[in-house]
């Protein structure tokens, strides 16, 4: 069984909320991951003092292999000389320096790509036909049995809600690109709140069989969520087994002072299409009971 926590838009900076971190810190070592994923957004500003506490609260992470990719908010805004000619020079320095990247633990391979715009476009950003050629040819090389996973900062389907959020352009083109691939899940943030469904359920896609799970994990740190997350944190855990994946949704509850499972979301694996008898009624947590294997 696969085992990994999925966080986002820690933004650190002026709504930081550092009594969530603290609970994160403690729920992810509490879960003992195989993997964390942070799907950008870890500065406000793009500030080297920000930079400097995000750098700091990765290293209290688990000692697992961390996913990472740079959000709309690492790179500057209002300093305009720096986002035009570096845009990504503070996260390089402080959290990483690939912008596009590939990591595999054992069974499962993660593509993470950059989808910032800084050029072009500050807030929905992109993802370009060079990065969906190096996700291919990543995982064309990752052993057939792998989990296919993508990371990018950018949603590809707006939440089910009153916001209205418009989706990355392009974004069904990506979709029929990734389904393409193999790819089973897409982990993302930016929208503030977490959505968790199926491309499906927004775009019919060219493959009416199989769509691409879609997990958005709301604002994990920080005191901006929207939606029916305002005001407050959340996070995913995210569990795979040879028939199914199942996705926790964590929310910081004060009356704990902890994350706690708040709702549970499980799919069928893509080869497998549907769940078979006995395979659904899944936990919503504790290692005893896991996934169907």
């Amino acid at each position: 069984m696969i085992d990994f926590v999925h966080a986002s838009d820690i933004h650190f900076g002026e709504p930081h909320r550092p009594a969530a971190a603290e609970a994160f810190i403690e729920a992810a070592h509490r879960l003992d991951p195989d993997a964390v994923v942070i799907s950008g957004d870890f500065t406000q500003r793009a500030k080297v003092a920000e930079y400097e506490a995000a750098a700091a609260f990765l290293e209290r992470l688990p000692d697992v292999p961390t996913v990472v990719t740079p959000g709309n908010h690492d790179v500057p805004v209002y300093r305009i000389f720096e986002r035009l000619l570096a845009p990504h020079r503070n996260y390089r320095q402080y959290i990483s320096d690939e912008l596009d990247s590939v990591t595999r633990i054992q069974g499962a391979t993660f593509v993470s790509l950059d989808s910032t715009a800084p050029h072009t476009a500050i807030v929905n950003g992109r993802i370009r036909r060079r990065q969906l050629d190096f996700a291919r040819e990543a995982f064309a090389a990752s052993p057939p049995e792998d989990v296919r996973i993508l990371v990018a900062h950018h949603h590809f389907a707006p939440a089910p809600d009153y916001e209205g959020d418009r989706s990355m352009p392009g974004a069904r083109n990506v979709l029929d690109a990734l389904t393409e691939m193999g790819v089973e899940l897409v982990l993302g943030g930016h929208l503030h709140r977490a959505y968790i469904g199926n491309s499906l359920d927004v775009f019919p896609g060219r493959r009416r069989d199989q769509g691409v799970t879609i997990v958005q994990s709301g604002t994990t740190t920080s005191g901006r969520g929207r939606a029916r997350e305002r005001e407050k944190n959340s996070f995913n855990r995210i569990r795979i087994g040879s028939r199914a994946v199942e996705i926790t949704h964590y929310m910081l509850f004060e009356q704990t002072g902890r994350f706690e499972p708040f709702s549970l979301h499980a799919f069928p694996r893509r080869r497998q299409g549907w769940f078979e008898s006995g395979t659904i009624g899944l936990p919503l947590d504790g290692a005893s009971r896991g996934l169907p294997s």
